[in-house]
């Protein structure tokens, strides 16, 4: 039996390496060659693939393995349809419970988010932390971490929007005005403003990943 220890480790490992596109795309990955490249046994490395697979991570290829499915542009409306809808619901349950001093935590993740050379995963995990210090007041765990999973799946393709698309000044300044409408307790405007703050993402990015798909 494998230490619960070593496939955490190894999870948290492979996930961090599949958002940041270490991983190859479109091929199955090799068991043995995970594990020496992660100095673990063939056990533990099934057991974490198996897992991803199951959250979304990865995708069936062949008979019996799995590989890093490459970015799609249907992946990418698929997951914003689902934020579209079930993101501007929890704020909605989140807002009258939604304090001076959790306003002003998202205000702080904010001046984070604005700070010079952050790294992919970096960006990514604040960017979240922005959205859940939003969404946690909501009192709804259910819903909560089915948010919080489709925002664990949209980080692969953080990296394009904040590099590729350089959206990040764009990003923070919905963020912005999300805020202001939350403040002024304008839940219609509020909800109206995260939608319109994820399909404006999700779009940028289906036109570079259709672009880049005819070259």
């Amino acid at each position: 039996m494998p230490d619960t220890s070593i496939i955490q480790s190894l999870y948290a490992r492979l996930k961090q390496d599949i958002r940041e596109h270490k991983l190859p795309v479109g091929v199955a990955l090799k068991q043995e060659t995970l594990a020496g490249q992660y100095g673990v046994s063939r056990i533990p490395v099934r057991d974490v693939l198996q897992q991803l697979k199951r959250e979304g991570w990865l995708t069936q290829c062949g008979k019996r393995g799995v590989m890093v499915q490459p970015l799609s542009i249907e992946e990418v409306q698929d997951l914003s349809l689902m934020r579209e809808y079930l993101e501007p619901l929890i704020l909605e349950y989140a807002l009258p419970n939604l304090t001076n001093q959790r306003l002003g935590m998202a205000e702080d993740i904010m001046v984070l988010l604005d700070s010079p050379h952050l790294s992919v995963a970096e960006y990514g995990e604040l960017n979240w932390q922005f959205h859940a210090s939003l969404y946690q007041p909501a009192q709804r765990p259910t819903l909560f971490t089915v948010i919080e999973n489709l925002h664990q799946l949209c980080s692969r393709y953080i990296g394009y929007h904040a590099i590729e698309l350089k959206y990040t000044s764009t990003s923070q300044e919905e963020h912005r005005q999300l805020l202001a409408a939350i403040k002024k307790c304008d839940t219609l405007k509020a909800q109206h403003l995260l939608k319109s703050h994820i399909a404006k993402a999700s779009k940028q990015l289906v036109d570079y990943l259709d672009k880049v798909k005819e070259v």
